[in-house]
């Protein structure tokens, strides 16, 4: 089905199928012909517009008070909104939507992927919201530049990719994010943590360690990153760095918000990640925020670590705490030829703490592991393991368990010199 179709479903014989969309791209195009392009038409002068117009086409009133209804929804959200994908937008239990051209359309919803009734009305139409989108979000795609990350006004991330790379019509994956920022109390309620661990981690944060979030896809990197931000003090300079912005800071004053930027137009230049790094120390930054490290950035994040802007939180994937330091390792590779020692040596003294989250089998989120890096010893970088998730069975589809403390706080530095009570090393 398309846009329009699910206008006139009840419509049996091709030849109506085809009048009904005629009809609604003809209105579509005399509404964007009388509009006044001097100005942006406000949400009341764009309806009566379009209700102008469906009075116009149906003079005999061949369309019932419901399809009409359903032809100013339509049309309303083709100019305003994000046509068909609207209604999945506007659904909060929908959490991804993945359009593979222009006829399938699937979203995920509580954990599972559904197929969408609805689709667009062929590549053009589909065309028009991907540079719409990419529009809100200052970025260009083309089939010169056909891979873009960009995001929604709500800070929801989005990947699109054009054909010829993907070979049966343009792919959209939206990655939707709360309205309201998730704090550390929601994840409690969750039970993505214990409070004896979000006590601990708001203590790390406040006493400036260096905190490295880790995961795979979906773990829910980026919504733990806005909770811990919660705990930076006040009075704190802090500069977010992402590749395309989705963290969602609050109750920050003094905050500046860094984002990548592609090479578009012509004689417009990129600038990555490891450019705003090194910028944004510059800036009297008392906490770096990094969304994430997929390469050889990670060299820039560990220097800036390792030269006194303590207190930075990052995020990167992984499988595992262990698996982490070897994807460090590798990143760093990328950016500068080094020698494997002096890598973890950087690695060591540059993160304090990783905290480790996963997504189980029951779809739920939890953190898995928390691990402060000790020190380098037999070729290795040896985790002490503060805190580790434990099984213990399964009800009602819902995995049960608890977190155990595995171990003490070694490197108590920060921790002191923040005034909190030392604690006794086993």
């Amino acid at each position: 089905m398309a846009e329009w179709a699910t206008i006139s479903a009840d419509v049996c014989t091709e030849e109506q199928k085809l009048d009904n969309k005629k009809l609604y791209f003809e209105i579509k195009e005399n509404v964007l012909q009388k509009a006044d392009h001097t100005r942006e038409l406000s949400n009341q002068e764009l309806k009566d517009c379009i209700e102008g117009e469906l009075q116009k086409r149906d003079k005999e009133g061949l369309l019932s008070f419901e399809k009409r209804r359903q032809y100013a929804e339509r049309l309303f959200a083709s100019f305003r909104k994000f046509g068909v994908l609207q209604e999945l937008i506007e659904d909060e239990e929908v959490t991804e939507i993945l359009v593979n051209g222009p006829t399938h359309i699937f979203y995920e919803k509580a954990g599972e992927l559904h197929c969408f009734e609805k689709s667009f009305s062929g590549e053009e139409e589909l065309a028009d919201l991907i540079q719409t989108i990419c529009a809100g979000g200052n970025r260009m795609v083309n089939e010169a530049s056909p891979i873009v990350d960009t995001r929604l006004p709500d800070g929801s991330r989005v990947n699109i990719v054009l054909p010829p790379i993907s070979l049966d019509g343009a792919s959209v994956s939206i990655r939707k994010f709360s309205k309201e920022p998730m704090n550390m109390a929601a994840l409690l309620s969750y039970g993505s943590l214990s409070e004896e661990i979000a006590l601990f981690l708001e203590k790390l944060v406040i006493a400036g360690y260096n905190l490295f979030v880790s995961g795979g896809t979906g773990s829910g990197k980026t919504t733990f990153l806005n909770a811990l931000s919660a705990y930076i003090p006040k009075d704190k300079r802090v500069i977010t760095i992402e590749d395309s912005a989705e963290l969602q800071l609050n109750g920050i004053a003094n905050l500046i918000r860094l984002e990548t930027r592609t090479a578009g137009f012509e004689g417009v230049s990129p600038i990555g990640i490891r450019d705003l790094i090194k910028t944004a120390l510059r800036m009297r930054p008392d906490r770096l925020i990094v969304g994430e490290c997929r390469g050889a950035e990670a060299i820039d994040l560990l220097s800036a670590n390792n030269t006194g802007h303590s207190g930075s939180l990052g995020t990167g994937h992984a499988n595992s705490a262990y698996d982490m330091i070897h994807r460090l390792e590798t990143m760093v590779l990328m950016g500068m030829d080094l020698p494997i020692a002096a890598i973890q040596r950087q690695i060591v003294s540059g993160i304090d703490v990783f905290i480790h989250l996963g997504r189980l089998r029951d779809k739920s989120r939890k953190v898995l592991e928390i691990a402060e890096l000790d020190k380098v010893m037999g070729g290795n970088i040896r985790l002490n393991v503060l805190y580790r998730f434990m099984e213990t069975g399964e009800e009602e589809g819902k995995i049960q368990g608890r977190w155990e403390k595995t171990g003490e706080l070694l490197h108590q530095e920060k921790w002191d010199a923040a005034g909190f009570p030392s604690i006794e090393k086993r």
